[in-house]
Protein backbone atom coordinates (compact mmCIF):
# COMPACT_ATOMS: atom_id res chain seq x y z
CA UNK A 1 0.00 0.00 0.00
CA UNK A 2 1.06 3.51 -0.66
CA UNK A 3 1.10 5.96 1.78
CA UNK A 4 1.01 9.94 1.49
CA UNK A 5 0.81 12.72 3.18
CA UNK A 6 -2.67 14.35 3.35
CA UNK A 7 -3.48 17.70 2.45
CA UNK A 8 -3.13 19.39 5.64
CA UNK A 9 0.21 17.52 5.86
CA UNK A 10 -0.47 15.91 9.11
CA UNK A 11 -1.21 11.90 8.91
CA UNK A 12 -0.34 9.45 6.18
CA UNK A 13 -3.18 8.60 3.82
CA UNK A 14 -3.38 4.61 2.85
CA UNK A 15 -4.46 4.27 -1.15
CA UNK A 16 -6.62 0.61 -0.80
CA UNK A 17 -5.25 -1.64 -3.31
CA UNK A 18 -8.70 -2.07 -6.18
CA UNK A 19 -8.67 -6.23 -6.34
CA UNK A 20 -8.75 -7.43 -10.13
CA UNK A 21 -9.96 -10.46 -12.00
CA UNK A 22 -10.31 -11.54 -15.03
CA UNK A 23 -13.42 -12.84 -17.50
CA UNK A 24 -13.40 -15.87 -18.37
CA UNK A 25 -14.36 -15.32 -21.61
CA UNK A 26 -12.07 -12.72 -23.39
CA UNK A 27 -9.20 -12.96 -20.17
CA UNK A 28 -9.28 -9.36 -20.20
CA UNK A 29 -8.50 -7.54 -16.52
CA UNK A 30 -10.89 -5.02 -14.76
CA UNK A 31 -11.83 -3.82 -11.08
CA UNK A 32 -13.89 -6.33 -9.89
CA UNK A 33 -16.76 -4.24 -9.05
CA UNK A 34 -17.05 -4.02 -12.79
CA UNK A 35 -17.46 -7.19 -14.03
CA UNK A 36 -20.28 -9.73 -13.07
CA UNK A 37 -19.82 -12.55 -10.92
CA UNK A 38 -21.28 -15.97 -11.63
CA UNK A 39 -21.71 -18.26 -8.82
CA UNK A 40 -22.22 -22.12 -8.21
CA UNK A 41 -24.49 -23.24 -5.57
CA UNK A 42 -24.95 -26.38 -4.44
CA UNK A 43 -27.63 -27.63 -7.60
CA UNK A 44 -27.61 -23.87 -9.34
CA UNK A 45 -25.37 -21.41 -11.30
CA UNK A 46 -26.85 -17.84 -10.69
CA UNK A 47 -25.41 -14.00 -11.04
CA UNK A 48 -24.28 -12.78 -7.97
CA UNK A 49 -24.78 -8.76 -7.70
CA UNK A 50 -23.18 -8.63 -4.61
CA UNK A 51 -20.49 -10.75 -5.16
CA UNK A 52 -21.14 -12.00 -1.46
CA UNK A 53 -22.59 -15.79 -1.60
CA UNK A 54 -20.83 -18.39 -0.82
CA UNK A 55 -19.50 -20.88 -3.92
CA UNK A 56 -17.00 -21.40 -6.37
CA UNK A 57 -17.30 -18.10 -8.41
CA UNK A 58 -15.94 -16.73 -11.90
CA UNK A 59 -16.99 -13.20 -13.56
CA UNK A 60 -17.81 -12.08 -16.99
CA UNK A 61 -17.78 -8.73 -18.36
CA UNK A 62 -20.91 -7.16 -18.70
CA UNK A 63 -21.37 -7.39 -22.29
CA UNK A 64 -23.29 -9.89 -24.32
CA UNK A 65 -20.64 -11.57 -25.91
CA UNK A 66 -18.39 -12.46 -23.65
CA UNK A 67 -21.52 -14.02 -21.80
CA UNK A 68 -22.41 -16.06 -25.30
CA UNK A 69 -18.58 -17.08 -25.52
CA UNK A 70 -18.66 -17.93 -22.02
CA UNK A 71 -21.99 -19.51 -21.98
CA UNK A 72 -21.72 -21.48 -25.59
CA UNK A 73 -17.95 -22.37 -25.16
CA UNK A 74 -18.29 -24.51 -21.68
CA UNK A 75 -15.99 -21.93 -20.32
CA UNK A 76 -18.71 -21.03 -17.69
CA UNK A 77 -18.86 -24.88 -16.47
CA UNK A 78 -15.15 -24.88 -17.05
CA UNK A 79 -14.34 -22.36 -14.40
CA UNK A 80 -17.00 -23.35 -12.21
CA UNK A 81 -16.08 -26.95 -12.29
CA UNK A 82 -19.36 -28.03 -12.77
CA UNK A 83 -22.51 -28.77 -15.58
CA UNK A 84 -25.10 -25.99 -16.76
CA UNK A 85 -28.52 -27.39 -16.25
CA UNK A 86 -30.80 -26.53 -19.23
CA UNK A 87 -32.77 -24.11 -17.19
CA UNK A 88 -29.49 -22.39 -15.79
CA UNK A 89 -28.03 -22.31 -19.35
CA UNK A 90 -31.54 -20.41 -20.06
CA UNK A 91 -32.07 -18.19 -17.43
CA UNK A 92 -28.32 -16.98 -17.78
CA UNK A 93 -28.89 -16.61 -21.70
CA UNK A 94 -31.69 -14.20 -20.92
CA UNK A 95 -30.18 -12.35 -18.56
CA UNK A 96 -27.48 -11.25 -21.24
CA UNK A 97 -29.68 -10.37 -23.31
CA UNK A 98 -30.09 -7.61 -21.73
CA UNK A 99 -26.50 -6.19 -21.47
CA UNK A 100 -25.02 -4.12 -24.04
CA UNK A 101 -23.07 -5.12 -26.85
CA UNK A 102 -19.37 -4.20 -27.04
CA UNK A 103 -19.50 -2.33 -30.85
CA UNK A 104 -22.19 -0.40 -29.10
CA UNK A 105 -20.40 0.63 -25.82
CA UNK A 106 -16.57 1.13 -28.23
CA UNK A 107 -18.54 3.95 -30.20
Amino acid sequence: MMSTKDNKGNRPVRTRKVPLRSCIACRRTNDKRKLIRLVALEDKVTVDPGGKKPGRGAYLCPVYECWELGIKKKRLEYALRTTLKAEDREELMQFSLGLPRRSDLEQ
